[in-house]
């Protein structure tokens, strides 16, 4: 009995080895809605997600953040349950992360005046991780609070420039609006909310990505002191780049990898910090296409970084995972985790939250959106797909 038990596990390792995708939904559609999942792994090999769910977005307040648990055993999941609730409130966009010291951490915002901007980011510690079935019990939480740095004095001299050469009138507008804002320092510590996982540095530094759609661009919260405290970075600005996803190069340097919320040609921006995540460079369009759409980039225990993101200009129809071996300045494959070619309501596969697990497998959650599907009927789940880079690799380019 016990050979065969091996044999089965054995058997069930080696096939990681080659190429491999399996998918399932984390529970069966429904009509609710429920977005923007975030994911992560439990010491012992399980996974957690979260992610917000109730009648609409930022407008309903009955929206609350919901989890469920994957028994890496059974590879299931389980029933979901609720994790926060601010009744009477909006709250959204869910973040968890472990940090190392192998604490279980819930980012979240929870939106006062039913407006993005109006938002304020919350956070829990675990005292306990989550058992089978039920919700983590917090230890600890509070708010972040932060001031940018040098908020108003960046954003003059990266915005000014642009304002001067822009033609279009909505967009002077625009940017005039955005600078003016600058000054505000109630608007400015306001609607910072998360959307990718936080890092950790080689220093101990916490680095958590923010973004505000009240200035339209991001900013970064650091930590020195395993989150007692918060302080902000210099904002990250670019026409429209928000939702940062940060990674560290072997060297050190800071790329932060953006949805693109500006202009036309709709595409990933991409930043750099020199250090350790203070100051940025200017937000600035690379080559791959991005919808308007959240993106994730995280370093693979090889060194080669993976991309989750909407490939197309238009729509959120495509979700490709794309691969680099040379950090980011070029991506050498791609495969579609999700691709629906109807020319009118197409499905809406976005907002990847991105791991790797400790035995290797890529891990993504994502919402799930089947339009053509009328309001009121099940239509919208969270979906989860695991993979490794060999399945990527398979479909070449």
């Amino acid at each position: 009995m016990l050979r065969f038990v091996l044999a089965l596990c054995f058997t069930a390792l080696a096939g990681w080895a080659a190429p491999r995708f399996e998918a399932e939904f984390l529970f069966p559609l429904e009509h609710w809605h429920n977005h923007s999942s975030s994911v992560v792994e439990l010491p012992g090999g399980d996974l957690f997600a979260v992610w917000y769910n109730g009648s609409g977005e930022r407008t309903a307040d009955d929206v609350k953040i919901e989890g469920a648990r994957w028994n890496h055993r059974t590879r299931t999941w389980s029933k979901r349950f609720l994790v926060a609730d601010v009744a009477n409130f909006p709250d959204c966009n869910p973040i968890v992360w472990i940090d190392p010291q192998r604490r279980l951490w819930l980012f979240w915002p929870t939106i006062v005046a039913n407006e993005w901007h109006t938002s304020i980011l919350q956070y829990r510690i675990f005292a306990q991780y989550p058992d089978a079935s039920g919700p983590p019990r917090w230890q600890d939480g509070g708010i972040v609070l932060f001031e940018p740095k040098d908020f108003e004095a960046r954003e003059k001299t990266a915005l000014e420039p642009m304002l001067a050469k822009a033609t279009d009138e909505r967009a002077r507008e625009y940017l005039k609006q955005i600078i003016a804002r600058a000054g505000d320092k109630y608007f400015r510590r306001m609607g910072w909310m998360p959307r990718t996982h936080p890092i950790a540095l080689p220093s101990g530094r916490f680095i958590l990505p923010l973004y505000s759609d009240g200035y339209d661009f991001s900013v970064v919260a650091y930590s020195d002191d395993q989150g007692k405290t918060w302080n902000g970075s210099e904002p990250m600005i670019g026409q429209g780049a928000v939702q940062p996803s940060i990674v560290r190069k072997k060297n050190g340097v800071l790329v932060s990898w953006f949805r693109d919320n500006g202009p036309p040609p709709q595409r990933v921006l991409r930043s750099e910090s020199r250090d350790d995540g203070v100051s940025w460079t200017v937000a600035t369009d690379t080559d791959i296409p991005n919808s308007g759409t959240s993106v994730e980039v995280i370093v693979l225990k090889s060194g080669e970084w993976l991309m989750v993101n909407n490939d197309t200009e238009k729509g959120r129809h495509s979700l490709s995972a794309w691969l680099s071996d040379d950090e980011g300045a070029s991506w050498k494959w791609k495969r579609h985790i999700e691709f629906d070619d109807r020319k009118e309501k197409a499905g809406s596969f976005h907002y990847p939250s991105v791991i790797q697990s400790s035995d290797g497998v890529i891990h993504v959650t994502y919402s799930y959106f089947l339009n053509h599907v009328p309001a009121g009927q099940p239509r919208k789940s969270i979906k989860h797909a695991a993979f490794n880079a060999d399945w990527v690799k398979e479909a070449g380019r």
